[in-house]
């Protein structure tokens, strides 16, 4: 049937196109290379490798590059693509990462010579492959000492020509060792390095004892460019139990006193110099750094060094804590211990990476000992044999010479002697020469060697023990052999010293007003002098304190959820007796329903807290406690949450306070009798015995502002103490 002509006043309608829906096309098209990129290119697996640099490895020692001569990149790139086909150039960028000479590993596996660039900077270019020269470096022997034995599986490359393995038999963790970084789909790997003495110590000492604390001996990572690592603890517990957390570094620098500059010899590993100058010449220009008067890199032979010149009168110390806040001079390693465990991702801690490689390294050896038991076992069948022939040698030679077929010298020999086809042939390949007692006896004085070596390698082999001996063993020996000492120093939290930025203040003297409902206004004494205004205050609200202060001051206010939050009067904005003031809910960034309950205003924290609750005890609290040396806003636990809060004071020095109950009972008390407690936390004391059921300490305040005519007679000697009942000339003074 012939097709429709198609013409200019014809209107095309294009078929409907085919709807699938979105889960099913992620599923059959996204999903396989997401899962490529995983399995196949981004995630290091528990030799601590990616397919990437195993196979340029294990090309480099077919060539023959462990323990030889140096040989151009370009060669060992060229036989790599055999078995990577993602081209030289990222093949050669793999290879420049292991290098030594880029320095991006604490121990490189390739030797070099040549420019390889440097991993501290994005800027400088390595030469091109065709004038640097590689080969593998001698700790590479732990990679591949017994690859022979079959101790790891081999697969077909991309094209089914030649053999590679999945995994390399490395003898040490160097998971841990060498940094290893990736970025998958959906999942990334970011492993920090540790120091190989440490790292086998403690596998060592895991080995012995599962339950041993390992950050006792590897106690942080260890990073090839030094550095600082500011530590604490906890957090790098977390990190050791979670496989996933963060910690800070810093740059170590040393001031030259006589040229007046600073010299930076050590940066964080996940930071560039080309990036910290950037930072400092914009903070220059923005004249944010006025202590500066140039920056430069003066890196060359002699290895790093970032030099910084100073101006005039410049502390260097206060100068460096100041650009730990404000460049990459101060950096986080974030880590996330992701890893391929028989293609599968995990997140492992360092004792989950410790038992998987454990595991893989007792597959290992195991099939190394197999390995050697066959060929051992085989050359004992083999000598056995030959030993039967010793006692008729003549016999032996008779037989092959009257042999007429050649065919029939084997079956033979396996008549004349007993032997099977396999000791036949090997007797029947033995040259002539050797057909005499000497060489006989000499060859079959192994068996007795022979049977005592099969015996050790199935002793060792039927026993985890000795399997985990061997493994221990052989880690020592590298930790002799390649073990450094550590590059990247640890800084406690107490030593850590951090740059406070002095905020120039107008200092002025001021009146600060507190109201009930949690409005503060801060008057300044120009202002309340010459005002003629009321209080504007909100409907049913009125002024709780009135504390008078400067513009420098702090203040501390506590709130009914037992927390205390802290700011600086110069922060908050002024106000006027006519205006309501602000609301230190919102002004604070309190929490939901949080309420102010009380203020004060430290100076040089001298006093104490006095804190009443409803069931009669109060707590006496250095007000020092609420002293902090970092800039933190919220303090949690500022009192007791044992019992509902009637009321809190500050007070300068003891003196005597006086406590109403609502069932009318008064007590009057000197505070030096109520003992002083360290935890802000703490219940206290009882202070007042509320004798009636259901009473409660409602109120407390100091005697001179109590409205009492005489405090004697509700005075207490000792505590706790009941109280005496509101006398009816002090009535009116009650609030009840």
């Amino acid at each position: 049937m012939a097709k429709k002509r198609i013409t200019e006043n014809d209107s095309y309608i294009p078929a409907p196109l085919a709807e699938q829906p979105i889960t099913e096309t992620l599923e059959t098209n996204y999903m396989p290379y997401a899962m490529s990129v995983i399995v196949s290119r981004a995630i290091p697996e528990i030799d601590g490798l990616k397919p990437a640099h195993r196979k340029l490895l294990y090309t480099m020692y077919k060539m023959g590059l462990l323990g030889g001569k140096l040989t151009k990149s370009a060669n060992v790139v060229g036989q790599t693509m055999k078995l990577n086909p993602h081209g030289d150039s990222a093949i050669y960028e793999t290879m420049v990462r292991l290098t030594k000479g880029n320095e991006a590993l604490l121990h490189p596996l390739v030797e070099s010579q040549g420019n390889f660039g440097k991993q501290y900077s994005r800027d400088m270019a390595y030469a091109a492959s065709r004038y640097t020269e590689v080969r593998l470096d001698p700790i590479c022997q732990e990679f591949f000492g017994d690859i022979n034995k079959n101790t790891v599986k081999f697969v077909d490359n991309y094209d089914g020509e030649m053999k590679e393995p999945t995994l390399l038999p490395v003898a040490f963790p160097n998971i841990l060792v060498n940094p290893n970084q990736g970025i998958a789909v959906g999942m990334a790997s970011n492993i920090c390095s540790f120091n190989l003495r440490e790292v086998c110590s403690a596998v060592i000492q895991y080995l012995k004892h599962p339950k041993s604390d390992i950050l006792e001996i590897m106690p942080a990572p260890d990073f090839p460019l030094g550095a600082e690592i500011l530590y604490d603890e906890a957090q790098m517990r977390e990190i050791y139990d979670t496989g996933k957390g963060s910690f800070k570094m810093r740059a170590v620098y040393e001031y030259d006193k006589a040229n007046n500059c600073i010299e930076i010899t050590e940066i964080p590993y996940t930071t560039t110099i080309e990036a910290i100058l950037s930072k400092i010449m914009e903070l220059m220009k923005a004249n944010k750094l006025k202590e500066i008067s140039d920056a430069r890199d003066e890196t060359g032979l002699a290895g790093f060094k970032l030099t910084i010149d100073l101006k005039r009168g410049v502390d260097p110390d206060a100068l460096m804590l100041k650009l730990f806040k404000l460049t990459p001079l101060e950096d986080s390693f974030a880590c996330n211990f992701n890893l391929l465990i028989d293609n599968v991702p995990m997140v492992l801690g360092v004792k989950g990476i410790f038992d998987e490689w454990i595991k893989f390294r007792l597959d290992c050896v195991k099939n190394g000992i197999k390995f050697d038991i066959d060929k051992k076992t085989e050359k004992l069948h083999l000598l056995t044999g030959l030993k039967k022939i010793l006692l008729d040698i003549d016999k032996a030679i008779s037989i092959i010479r009257h042999t007429e077929k050649e065919a029939d010298v084997v079956p033979n020999l396996m008549t004349g002697f007993s032997l099977d086809k396999v000791q036949a042939e090997y007797i029947a390949e033995i040259k002539l020469r050797n057909l005499n007692k000497e060489y006989i006896i000499n060859r079959t004085a192994e068996i007795e060697k022979l049977l005592s070596e099969l015996d050790e390698l199935n002793r060792i082999l039927s026993s985890e023990t000795e399997l985990k001996k061997l493994i221990a063993k052989q880690l020592k020996q590298i930790a002799d052999k390649y073990g450094k000492d550590r590059k990247t120093r640890l800084v406690k939290n107490d030593e850590v010293q951090e740059y406070r930025e002095e905020k120039v203040v107008d200092d002025f003297p001021l009146t600060l007003f507190i109201t009930k409902e949690g409005y503060a206004k801060k008057v300044s004494a120009v202002s309340l002098r010459s005002t003629t205004s009321e209080h504007k205050l909100k409907e049913n609200d009125e002024i709780s304190q009135t504390i008078e202060a400067t513009n420098a001051d702090e203040i501390i206010v506590f709130t009914d959820k037992c927390s205390a939050y802290k700011s600086r009067l110069c922060d908050m904005p002024d106000s006027k007796v006519s205006g309501l003031g602000e609301y230190l809910p919102s002004l604070l960034d309190f929490e939901q329903g949080e309420k102010a309950v009380y203020a004060v205003v430290p100076k040089k924290y001298e006093g104490f807290m006095l804190f009443s609750f409803k069931n009669g005890k109060m707590a006496k609290v250095e007000l020092k406690n609420y002293e902090t040396k970092s800039n933190r806003k919220r303090l949690i636990n500022a009192y007791s949450d044992k019992s509902e809060l009637s009321g809190m004071l500050w007070l300068p020095a003891d003196c005597e306070i006086v406590a109403f109950a609502d069932n009318n009972k008064v007590i009057a008390v000197d505070t030096g009798k109520i003992p002083l407690k360290s935890t802000k936390s703490t219940q206290g004391v009882q202070v007042m015995k509320l004798t009636k059921k259901g009473a409660t300490l409602s109120k407390t305040v100091t005697a001179q502002n109590s409205g009492l005519i005489d405090t004697k007679h509700y005075r207490t000697k000792n505590i706790p103490a009941a109280g005496s009942f509101l006398r009816t000339e002090d009535t009116q003074l009650s609030l009840f």
